[in-house]
């Protein structure tokens, strides 16, 4: 393929969503799969829903998925300016081009004019459509107005005969009757075009050779290649994405979800998924086969995913959100991370727990917890009472299934007798002595060493625990025992 230039174009409304990732990834790894450029811009016409801070938010959730963009807004580029309210000046002339051709008129119908029409419309149980009052104006006569001060939009005149066959890539051609086809605004009266007219115009002047976007748009779809035919410009393949189903498969996922979804410990908005332990790797791993046609299981590096990806590939069928998948890919990638690597990404949420944690027991740590992990957060579960000073037990965790008060406190004491005898206390020396104990004893191994994870790390599921104990320290694994044998005495 030629060097391909993609582009995601998200709007400023709201926290940026799942969708909006999955389509800026295709983007992505089709721009670098061909040795083209990935550009971002902003839609922000819709200046009344624009959010402080949104954009901000879809930069940082690019870069944080690992998907630097060539050209953008905060960088430049030689297509810019990367913001649709910057370019007002393009659309004017754009427009007036279409009205100068005969392709698109201006409308001074009233929103009074217009919702009695709609009303009626209704009442007549059609589709609410303009009825083409401004649409035979002589346009000389709506010129002369337009030039004397009336408030106006302009409208697209789509073709009333015939039919307007569209190509998508991913569904072949989509033939759409033009007496069903309405004449939608192009130019508000606030002087801002339309996303119709906008996305048009920008991915003409960027070059954009590959039109991925959502199902939703596929209602346009008509309009938006016969505003590209009116221009007279070579159509960019088209590319419909498939639709976000809810977890049941039953409706479009939508941003309302996400409230539901974090009470799970998962979201629908990329801000969220690092707070939640979630790494890049794994969420672009998750959202790349939900509409590509690979094996659900693969595994796949960003990287990887370039090597691989082929837009052919892509699938139509509505996916799922299948937050266990996550999960998975999520748990799997933390796996193939370097100790360093996940040492470093660790280390913040013990950080935010307000634990200190220096670097080499964090790095002796990560391999006794990385086959554990699900989410980065998990290490706060699995290996917290590695940075505290005491552990928190419940007295009654240090009775054992089985025995009293007595027996479990003859246990610790044992333990801590083989245990402080020791010169060193590792997992060489420390366990073959316990073992020798549990034969001896009586006791399970079980019993005894179940009994010793709970008194040294205050929790019944945690690392191995004789690779714990030489991490902890001889000293303070003594302590701990000899507290929980005094917790004991109290019964």
């Amino acid at each position: 393929m030629k060097p391909a230039r993609t582009r995601v174009a998200p709007s400023p409304t709201g926290h940026m969503h799942l969708a909006t990732a999955r389509v800026a990834l295709y983007d992505y790894l089709l721009a670098k799969k061909t040795g083209g450029q990935f550009i971002l811009r902003i839609e922000d016409t819709d200046t009344q829903r624009t959010v402080p801070g949104a954009e901000q938010e879809l930069m940082d959730g690019l870069r944080w998925l690992g998907l630097e963009y060539d050209e953008g807004p905060d960088i430049g580029g030689p297509r810019g300016p990367y913001r649709q309210t910057e370019r007002r000046d393009i659309y004017h002339a754009h427009a007036k081009i279409l009205v100068d051709k005969g392709h698109a008129y201006p409308c001074f119908c009233t929103p009074e004019r217009l919702e009695k029409v709609r009303q009626e419309q209704m009442k007549r149980k059609e589709n609410p459509h303009y009825d083409g009052m401004c649409r035979i104006l002589d346009p000389d006569d709506a010129a002369r107005r337009v030039a004397g001060g009336e408030k106006n939009i302009i409208r697209f005149k789509m073709p009333k005969d015939g039919q307007t066959v569209a190509h998508d890539h991913l569904r072949g051609e989509i033939i759409t009757q033009n007496e069903q086809l309405n004449d939608y605004v192009l130019m508000k009266s606030d002087g801002l075009p339309t996303y119709h007219l906008a996305a048009m115009v920008d991915d003409h002047d960027m070059g954009i050779t590959h039109v991925l976007r959502g199902a939703e748009w596929l209602s346009t779809f008509p309009l938006h290649v016969n505003i590209v035919r009116a221009f007279g410009w070579e159509e960019p393949a088209w590319v419909h994405l498939s639709l976000f189903l809810k977890p049941s498969g039953k409706g479009k996922l939508s941003k309302r979800d996400g409230a539901i979804a974090m009470k799970d410990g998962y979201s629908v908005f990329i801000k969220d998924f690092g707070q939640l332990g979630f790494t890049p790797e794994g969420v672009n791993n998750w959202i790349a086969l939900m509409g590509w046609g690979v094996a659900e299981d693969d595994v796949l590096t960003l990287d990887q995913m370039i090597e691989r990806f082929n837009v052919d590939s892509l699938t139509a069928s509505p996916s799922a959100i299948n937050f266990q998948k996550l999960d998975h890919f999520n748990g799997t990638h933390i796996r193939l991370l370097t100790n360093e690597d996940l040492s470093a990404r660790i280390k913040p949420y013990f950080s935010e727990a307000g634990l200190h944690v220096d670097d080499e027991t964090l790095y002796k740590v990560t391999p006794l917890i990385r086959e554990r992990l699900v989410t980065l957060d998990d290490c706060l579960s699995f290996a917290s009472f590695f940075f505290k000073e005491n552990v928190e037990i419940d007295p009654a965790e240090l009775i054992v299934k089985g025995l009293d008060a007595k027996q479990s406190a003859e246990i610790l004491r044992k333990s801590y007798e083989i245990l402080s005898g020791l010169d060193e206390l590792t997992h060489a020396t420390g366990e073959p002595p316990m073992r020798v104990y549990v034969e001896e004893s009586g006791f399970t191994a079980g019993q005894v060493f179940g009994l010793m994870r709970t008194a040294i790390t205050g929790q019944k599921v945690s690392p191995p625990l004789f690779e714990s104990m030489e991490v902890i320290g001889r000293k303070t694994v003594l302590e701990r025992l000899k507290n929980a044998v005094e917790i004991l005495g109290k019964f």
